[in-house]
Protein backbone atom coordinates (compact mmCIF):
# COMPACT_ATOMS: atom_id res chain seq x y z
CA UNK A 1 0.00 0.00 0.00
CA UNK A 2 1.12 3.58 -0.73
CA UNK A 3 0.75 6.45 1.60
CA UNK A 4 0.73 10.06 1.34
CA UNK A 5 2.20 12.49 4.39
CA UNK A 6 1.78 15.83 4.93
CA UNK A 7 3.20 17.73 8.16
CA UNK A 8 5.72 16.72 10.40
CA UNK A 9 6.52 13.39 11.85
CA UNK A 10 6.73 14.51 15.20
CA UNK A 11 3.38 15.42 15.75
CA UNK A 12 0.24 13.42 16.45
CA UNK A 13 -0.39 11.44 13.65
CA UNK A 14 -4.14 11.60 11.42
CA UNK A 15 -4.99 8.86 8.77
CA UNK A 16 -8.03 9.38 6.44
CA UNK A 17 -9.19 6.47 4.36
CA UNK A 18 -10.89 7.57 0.89
CA UNK A 19 -13.77 6.34 -0.32
CA UNK A 20 -14.30 3.40 -3.24
CA UNK A 21 -13.08 4.88 -6.74
CA UNK A 22 -11.34 7.80 -5.75
CA UNK A 23 -7.87 8.17 -4.26
CA UNK A 24 -6.09 10.20 -2.00
CA UNK A 25 -7.57 13.43 -3.01
CA UNK A 26 -10.36 12.98 -1.30
CA UNK A 27 -8.90 14.69 1.65
CA UNK A 28 -6.43 16.55 -0.29
CA UNK A 29 -8.02 19.84 1.44
CA UNK A 30 -8.36 18.32 4.85
CA UNK A 31 -4.43 17.70 4.64
CA UNK A 32 -3.46 20.96 3.97
CA UNK A 33 -5.55 22.30 6.67
CA UNK A 34 -4.63 19.74 9.12
CA UNK A 35 -0.91 19.40 8.39
CA UNK A 36 0.28 22.73 10.74
CA UNK A 37 -0.83 20.44 13.86
CA UNK A 38 -0.63 16.94 12.97
CA UNK A 39 1.48 14.76 10.59
CA UNK A 40 -1.50 13.65 8.00
CA UNK A 41 -1.29 10.36 6.13
CA UNK A 42 -3.42 9.77 3.28
CA UNK A 43 -3.25 5.67 1.73
CA UNK A 44 -3.90 5.12 -1.20
CA UNK A 45 -6.10 1.64 -0.78
CA UNK A 46 -5.74 -1.29 -2.83
CA UNK A 47 -6.59 -1.50 -6.24
CA UNK A 48 -7.29 2.32 -6.76
CA UNK A 49 -5.35 4.76 -8.93
CA UNK A 50 -2.01 5.29 -7.70
CA UNK A 51 -2.29 1.85 -5.15
CA UNK A 52 0.61 -0.80 -5.96
CA UNK A 53 -1.31 -3.96 -6.01
CA UNK A 54 -5.09 -5.19 -6.82
CA UNK A 55 -8.06 -4.81 -4.34
CA UNK A 56 -8.43 -7.98 -2.40
CA UNK A 57 -10.47 -7.75 0.46
CA UNK A 58 -11.63 -4.98 2.97
CA UNK A 59 -10.24 -7.07 5.74
CA UNK A 60 -6.88 -7.42 4.38
CA UNK A 61 -6.42 -3.73 3.86
CA UNK A 62 -7.05 -3.50 7.15
CA UNK A 63 -4.55 -5.48 8.04
CA UNK A 64 -2.47 -3.88 6.04
CA UNK A 65 -2.76 -0.47 7.53
CA UNK A 66 -2.46 -1.90 11.27
CA UNK A 67 0.98 -3.60 10.11
CA UNK A 68 2.03 0.11 8.69
CA UNK A 69 0.77 1.59 11.87
CA UNK A 70 2.73 -1.33 13.79
CA UNK A 71 5.74 -0.79 11.56
CA UNK A 72 6.50 3.25 11.31
CA UNK A 73 3.77 4.69 14.25
CA UNK A 74 4.32 2.94 17.45
CA UNK A 75 1.36 1.09 17.75
CA UNK A 76 -1.13 3.60 17.64
CA UNK A 77 -2.18 6.90 15.96
CA UNK A 78 -4.83 10.04 16.89
CA UNK A 79 -7.68 9.78 14.66
CA UNK A 80 -8.61 7.72 12.25
CA UNK A 81 -10.89 8.71 9.75
CA UNK A 82 -12.50 6.97 6.20
CA UNK A 83 -15.41 7.64 3.62
CA UNK A 84 -17.53 4.85 2.79
CA UNK A 85 -15.12 1.74 1.46
CA UNK A 86 -12.56 4.05 3.79
CA UNK A 87 -14.83 4.03 6.79
CA UNK A 88 -15.83 0.19 6.38
CA UNK A 89 -11.66 -0.21 6.31
CA UNK A 90 -11.65 2.22 9.81
CA UNK A 91 -14.23 -0.04 11.15
CA UNK A 92 -12.62 -3.04 10.47
CA UNK A 93 -9.24 -2.15 11.83
CA UNK A 94 -11.24 -1.31 14.99
CA UNK A 95 -12.60 -4.83 14.92
CA UNK A 96 -8.99 -6.63 14.01
CA UNK A 97 -7.28 -3.98 17.14
CA UNK A 98 -8.16 -2.62 19.77
CA UNK A 99 -7.03 0.52 20.94
CA UNK A 100 -5.52 1.16 17.33
CA UNK A 101 -6.51 4.93 17.52
CA UNK A 102 -7.71 6.90 20.45
CA UNK A 103 -10.25 8.56 17.91
CA UNK A 104 -12.22 7.30 14.81
CA UNK A 105 -14.66 9.45 12.21
CA UNK A 106 -16.62 7.48 10.11
CA UNK A 107 -18.36 8.99 7.50
CA UNK A 108 -20.93 7.23 5.23
CA UNK A 109 -20.34 3.39 6.08
CA UNK A 110 -22.38 0.95 5.14
CA UNK A 111 -22.52 -2.19 7.47
CA UNK A 112 -26.25 -3.60 6.45
CA UNK A 113 -25.25 -6.14 3.33
CA UNK A 114 -27.46 -5.55 0.19
CA UNK A 115 -27.40 -9.26 -1.27
CA UNK A 116 -29.27 -7.53 -4.55
CA UNK A 117 -27.07 -4.42 -4.87
CA UNK A 118 -24.23 -6.89 -4.49
CA UNK A 119 -25.40 -9.39 -7.19
CA UNK A 120 -26.46 -6.92 -9.90
CA UNK A 121 -22.80 -5.27 -9.69
CA UNK A 122 -20.80 -7.57 -12.01
CA UNK A 123 -23.12 -8.22 -15.12
CA UNK A 124 -24.32 -4.11 -14.54
CA UNK A 125 -20.63 -3.15 -14.29
CA UNK A 126 -19.21 -6.08 -17.18
CA UNK A 127 -21.46 -3.98 -19.71
CA UNK A 128 -21.23 -0.49 -19.23
CA UNK A 129 -17.05 -0.53 -17.51
CA UNK A 130 -15.52 0.82 -20.83
CA UNK A 131 -18.45 4.12 -20.88
CA UNK A 132 -16.05 4.84 -17.69
CA UNK A 133 -13.38 6.57 -20.19
CA UNK A 134 -15.81 8.67 -22.07
CA UNK A 135 -15.91 12.22 -20.71
CA UNK A 136 -19.50 13.01 -21.17
CA UNK A 137 -20.98 9.90 -19.34
CA UNK A 138 -18.27 10.34 -16.71
CA UNK A 139 -19.72 14.11 -16.29
CA UNK A 140 -22.74 12.38 -15.86
CA UNK A 141 -21.72 10.21 -13.45
CA UNK A 142 -20.16 12.75 -11.47
CA UNK A 143 -23.04 15.16 -11.17
CA UNK A 144 -24.64 11.83 -9.76
CA UNK A 145 -22.19 11.69 -6.91
CA UNK A 146 -22.89 15.76 -6.04
CA UNK A 147 -19.01 16.73 -5.72
CA UNK A 148 -17.69 19.89 -5.87
CA UNK A 149 -16.94 20.57 -9.86
CA UNK A 150 -12.73 21.34 -9.14
CA UNK A 151 -12.58 17.29 -8.14
CA UNK A 152 -13.92 16.59 -11.64
CA UNK A 153 -10.34 16.31 -13.37
CA UNK A 154 -8.88 13.86 -10.56
CA UNK A 155 -12.30 12.20 -10.52
CA UNK A 156 -11.88 11.74 -14.21
CA UNK A 157 -8.25 10.66 -14.10
CA UNK A 158 -8.23 7.91 -11.24
CA UNK A 159 -11.57 6.60 -12.67
CA UNK A 160 -10.12 5.64 -15.87
CA UNK A 161 -6.71 3.97 -14.01
CA UNK A 162 -8.74 1.39 -11.98
CA UNK A 163 -8.82 -1.88 -13.71
CA UNK A 164 -12.34 -3.33 -14.35
CA UNK A 165 -11.83 -6.43 -11.78
CA UNK A 166 -11.00 -4.06 -9.03
CA UNK A 167 -13.98 -2.02 -9.55
CA UNK A 168 -16.07 -5.69 -9.23
CA UNK A 169 -14.07 -6.32 -6.53
CA UNK A 170 -14.11 -3.49 -4.02
CA UNK A 171 -18.18 -2.37 -4.75
CA UNK A 172 -18.76 -6.04 -4.61
CA UNK A 173 -17.06 -5.96 -1.15
CA UNK A 174 -18.52 -2.72 0.09
CA UNK A 175 -22.11 -4.30 -0.66
CA UNK A 176 -21.31 -7.31 1.46
CA UNK A 177 -19.33 -5.74 4.11
CA UNK A 178 -20.93 -6.53 7.94
CA UNK A 179 -18.87 -6.11 11.51
CA UNK A 180 -17.37 -9.19 12.73
CA UNK A 181 -17.90 -8.38 16.54
CA UNK A 182 -18.83 -5.48 18.78
CA UNK A 183 -16.47 -1.96 18.71
CA UNK A 184 -14.60 -0.88 22.29
CA UNK A 185 -15.91 2.79 22.35
CA UNK A 186 -14.06 2.36 25.86
CA UNK A 187 -10.63 2.35 23.77
CA UNK A 188 -11.92 4.31 20.57
CA UNK A 189 -13.78 7.43 20.75
CA UNK A 190 -15.90 6.81 17.83
CA UNK A 191 -18.20 9.36 15.61
CA UNK A 192 -20.29 8.30 12.77
CA UNK A 193 -21.50 11.10 10.73
CA UNK A 194 -24.12 10.76 7.84
CA UNK A 195 -25.96 12.54 5.95
CA UNK A 196 -29.63 14.04 5.99
CA UNK A 197 -30.01 12.54 2.32
CA UNK A 198 -27.96 9.35 2.45
CA UNK A 199 -29.82 6.08 1.65
CA UNK A 200 -32.15 3.88 3.46
CA UNK A 201 -28.57 1.30 4.25
CA UNK A 202 -26.53 3.88 5.90
CA UNK A 203 -29.52 5.00 7.69
CA UNK A 204 -29.98 1.58 9.32
CA UNK A 205 -25.86 1.35 9.72
CA UNK A 206 -25.96 4.23 11.67
CA UNK A 207 -28.54 3.00 14.10
CA UNK A 208 -27.12 -0.28 13.74
CA UNK A 209 -23.69 1.05 15.05
CA UNK A 210 -25.12 2.58 17.58
CA UNK A 211 -26.14 -0.97 19.10
CA UNK A 212 -22.66 -2.42 18.42
CA UNK A 213 -20.67 0.12 19.53
CA UNK A 214 -21.92 0.81 22.90
CA UNK A 215 -21.28 4.84 23.45
CA UNK A 216 -20.50 5.69 19.64
CA UNK A 217 -22.26 9.27 18.76
CA UNK A 218 -24.31 9.79 15.73
CA UNK A 219 -24.19 13.26 13.50
CA UNK A 220 -26.87 13.72 10.85
CA UNK A 221 -25.29 16.19 8.79
CA UNK A 222 -28.42 18.64 7.93
CA UNK A 223 -29.21 18.54 3.60
CA UNK A 224 -26.11 16.43 2.42
CA UNK A 225 -26.11 13.49 0.42
CA UNK A 226 -23.31 10.37 0.59
CA UNK A 227 -19.61 11.84 1.06
CA UNK A 228 -20.54 15.96 0.63
CA UNK A 229 -19.25 15.69 4.30
CA UNK A 230 -15.78 15.11 3.41
CA UNK A 231 -15.52 15.84 -0.33
CA UNK A 232 -17.30 18.71 -0.26
CA UNK A 233 -17.14 20.82 2.95
CA UNK A 234 -13.50 20.70 4.32
CA UNK A 235 -13.23 23.02 6.46
CA UNK A 236 -16.20 21.90 8.56
CA UNK A 237 -14.72 18.10 8.53
CA UNK A 238 -10.73 19.54 9.33
CA UNK A 239 -13.27 21.71 12.48
CA UNK A 240 -15.08 18.04 13.55
CA UNK A 241 -11.39 15.96 13.62
CA UNK A 242 -9.88 19.33 15.91
CA UNK A 243 -12.89 19.18 18.23
CA UNK A 244 -12.31 14.88 18.88
CA UNK A 245 -9.13 15.71 19.67
CA UNK A 246 -9.06 18.24 21.73
CA UNK A 247 -7.95 17.55 25.91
Amino acid sequence: MKYREFGAENRDTVMLLHGGGLSWWNYREEAELLRRDFHVILPILDGHAGSDRPFSTIESNASEIIAFIDENLGGSVSLIGGLSLGGQVLLEMLSQRRGICRCALAESALIVPSRLTHALIAPAFGGSYGLIKNKSFARLQFRSLRMKQALFEDYYRDTCRIAKADMIAFMKANTAFALKKPIDCASTALRVFIGEKEGRGIRRSAELLRRVAPGCSVTVLPGLYHGEFSLNHARDYADAVKAMLRP
